[in-house]
């Protein structure tokens, strides 16, 4: 039984939950994660007189989740205050990612490919390609072996070989995994796309031009900000947990106040 506070989360509830995390491991669990953090959410809405006619959360339902999400995000916005990175940290990122900021870096890589199509067993199938990434991480001459014999891809006959490429060439969750970054070799994780699961190997990089600071200055105060929200919200959950009464998830409770 899922609980917080003494309402009751039910299977319906946690099995429309997990349709939303079909790239986790546990489904199950993380479908009960998701339940609970929005529940003491909403909770906390009630105690701040934010929902409809200042009524307790035990007496209020939502008539969609959008309706949820603005509750949600209304709490936040009066609880967390995340402040604005300063020039010293937004220069000091820049110099200490000067990959994350060029243009005209390409990518020499090679993959495999688990496809998934309509009917496709998900955590089945992310088995294949996990036991299939361990077993090139401790050989990585297999990998083209194993490109011909399991991708999904017509580059697996040529041992899952991609080219070179720059960015704008591939799916978007792709170039994520890979551009941005120093590292070649086996990438450690797959990488999940819109296809499926991919075992990456990156052969070479050709770095780009160096961007001026002041063209990047503010994406990287916004990938900065969003980095300290995520903080802070996490804090302020376990702050939240800590004096709730939860049954069936552990929220990691803090005992004391994290955030300001």
């Amino acid at each position: 039984m899922l609980s917080i506070n003494g309402i009751t989360l039910g299977d319906e509830a946690l099995e429309r939950e997990a349709k939303l995390f079909v790239d986790a491991r546990d489904r199950g669990a993380a479908a009960r994660r998701s339940l609970a953090v929005r529940e003491l959410l909403l909770q906390r809405a009630g105690a701040l007189g934010l929902l409809e006619g200042g009524a307790p959360r035990a007496q209020v339902c939502f008539a969609s989740r959008a309706d949820e999400d603005a509750v949600i995000a209304a709490v936040i916005e009066a609880d967390i205050r995340v402040p604005s990175p300063t020039e010293e940290e937004c220069r000091r990122y820049y110099d200490s990612h000067p990959e994350r900021h060029a243009a005209g870096e390409l990518i020499e890589a090679r993959h495999i490919l688990f496809a998934v199509t309509k009917g496709t067993p998900v955590n089945a199938l992310r088995d294949v390609a996990e036991r299939a990434l361990s077993e090139i991480l401790a050989d990585s001459t297999l990998f083209a072996e194993r490109a011909r014999d399991l991708s999904n891809c017509p580059s697996g006959a040529q041992g899952g070989n991609l080219g070179q490429f720059g960015r704008g060439q591939m799916a978007p969750e792709f170039e994520q995994a890979l551009f941005g970054k120093s590292d070649v070799g086996v990438l450690p994780q797959l990488v999940r796309t819109r296809f499926g699961f991919h075992v990456v190997e990156v052969v070479r990089r050709i770095p780009g031009r160096a961007i001026p600071y002041d063209e990047v200055r503010g994406s990287i105060a916004d990938r900065l900000t969003a980095r300290s929200e995520e903080r802070a919200l996490a804090q302020y959950v376990r702050v939240l947990a800590g004096s709730a009464r939860i049954e069936g998830v552990d929220l990691g409770a803090a005992s004391s106040p994290l955030v300001q």
